[in-house]
């Protein structure tokens, strides 16, 4: 089982002429998707509204295959971000957060204490008492267990800078895999080169960090070696949801593969799999709001690594 812990929101999406529609999503909340549509066995470690989002939000993860067995239902209502489209489908988000489920999570249930693996990030990171929470599971997860982490930094969001960055520090240090973006580095260690960033996470003992770079591709980092995975050339409707996607697509493809931790710092090993997941991103970037594919839409032989 893998456990995603994070958010589950949903995204008032304003397009260029002003129209808006309700999608369900949340960094977490759809990385715990992609994996269950990809076909891994997944549960989401998160609060999710009673209210009629909320109902919305918790069918759409069982009808993904994700199970609920981690997930805690509460009474306040859905937290709610606006996330408005340029001329390039690329969003900018406007958060509603004061009194809402996602940041109310102050448990978690038994059926996330010894996964597989773990997936944690976003507002997962930044929200109290949620963010706590969470970095206190990471710190008593079995030494065994694969833990990925995605800050998906949210500015808008971050009252305390300092005192985030020192949440992510400590998440960070039970990492396996950390994946970060050029925005990312930004905020967390401005003016720093991206991939002097990773490098520091690899010499503090992370495995592999992945820094995407949007069209440019992602960078493999590891101790080991580096190596630039360049980016598929597609058609894009917009950006919601391909990060997610990405970690989400990633954790299955290794996991399928039946690698573990002590691979991670193989930089060719860790370059098919970023590739696998470029996949993934691609196709819910050919779709408007964060819709991952499902397993039957990748090629049969998506999961198979080369020799």
């Amino acid at each position: 089982m893998i456990v995603v812990a994070g958010e589950a929101l949903v995204d008032l999406v304003i397009d260029t002429a002003g129209a808006v529609a309700a999608k369900l999503g949340g960094g977490p909340y759809n990385v715990a998707r992609t994996i269950g549509r990809l076909g891994r066995s997944v549960t989401f470690l998160g609060a999710i509204s009673n209210d009629r989002f909320g109902s919305q939000l918790f069918a759409q993860l069982a009808a993904d295959g994700v199970s609920a067995d981690a997930t805690v239902r509460t009474d306040l209502p859905t937290t709610l971000a606006a996330a408005e489209l340029n001329d390039h489908g690329a969003a900018t988000y406007h958060f509603y957060l004061a009194g809402t489920s996602a940041p109310s999570l102050t448990e978690v249930p038994a059926a996330a204490l010894a996964p597989e693996a773990v997936h944690a990030g976003t507002l997962g990171l930044a929200l109290e008492p949620m963010a706590s929470t969470l970095v206190g599971y990471l710190q008593g997860l079995p030494n065994d267990t694969m833990v990925m982490i995605d800050p998906n930094c949210r500015a808008g969001v971050i009252t305390d800078r300092a005192a985030y960055v020192r949440r992510v520090d400590e998440a960070c240090r039970r990492a396996d895999v950390v994946k970060v973006s050029n925005d990312d580095t930004e905020y967390l260690a401005p003016g720093v080169d991206p991939l002097v960033y990773a490098r520091a996470l690899t010499a503090g003992g992370v495995a592999l960090v992945l820094v995407t770079c949007g069209a440019d591709g992602t960078w493999v980092i590891t101790a080991a070696g580096e190596q630039l995975v360049p980016a598929q050339h597609i058609e894009v409707a917009d950006t919601i949801g391909a990060g997610d996607s990405f970690g989400g697509g990633f954790l299955t493809w290794w996991l399928g593969a039946g690698f573990g931790r002590s691979q991670l710092a193989d930089p060719a090993l860790a370059a098919q799999a970023t590739a696998a997941a470029q996949a993934v991103a691609g196709i819910t970037c050919r779709r408007v709001g964060a819709d991952p594919p499902r397993r039957a839409e990748l090629p049969d032989d998506w999961h198979v690594p080369r020799p």
